[in-house]
């Protein structure tokens, strides 16, 4: 079920199924970098205001499913208007910052989007764009990135099914919304 807050931003509303802590695992996969399996941490959060804000971090995963080390970290901040257009401003760890637009799909939970706008660091690797693809299905956060560079033509490189992860905050205002008629043995709740 997807909650709408109180005190969201009424253009954001349309945004709403992004809201919340997202946890889960993909695949990385790119010429020239490691491919591996990935864990992954997504939160979406609001403050009244008329964006969201993102944060993003990655690490690979050993066999057992294990985290080894951090693979990639980026944050930024999500808008969009009356026309369902999308914008999204990213700063990557490795100094890579975006811009990113797009559109809110009309009918369902599907975000497409494709940068605009590439500022990179010496540092940097090198990489001249990409699109990234965002869907809510059943309940679950799925997105593919692509990715191009230089040498390489645009191609998936990272790929994710995220689950809604569950925080002690969520669990405490749960417990706060409880009837006060709770049956004590939880059986009757169920009748």
């Amino acid at each position: 079920m997807i909650e709408i807050p109180s005190d969201l931003h009424k253009d954001l509303v349309p945004l709403a199924f992004l809201l919340g802590n997202w946890a889960g695992a993909g695949v990385h996969d790119f010429p020239g970098s490691e491919k591996c399996n990935f864990g992954q941490e997504v939160s979406f959060t609001h403050d009244g205001r008329d964006f969201l804000e993102y944060r993003s971090r990655t690490w690979v995963l050993d066999n057992e499913g294990n985290k080894v080390r951090p693979l990639e970290s980026e944050a930024g901040f999500w808008r969009i208007d009356a026309e369902r257009k999308i914008t999204v401003t990213m700063t990557r760890d490795d100094g890579v910052v975006e811009i990113w637009y797009g559109e809110l799909a009309d009918k369902k939970p599907q975000i497409d989007l494709v940068t605009d706008a590439v500022a990179r660091t010496p540092e940097s690797p090198a990489y001249t764009g990409g699109k990234r693809l965002y869907g809510y299905v059943k309940g679950d956060l799925m997105w593919v990135g692509e990715k191009q560079t230089p040498e390489v033509e645009l191609r998936p490189y990272m790929s994710a099914q995220l689950k809604k992860a569950v925080t002690p905050e969520d669990v405490e205002r749960w417990a706060k919304d409880l009837p006060e008629d709770m049956p004590d043995d939880g059986i009757a709740f169920f009748k």
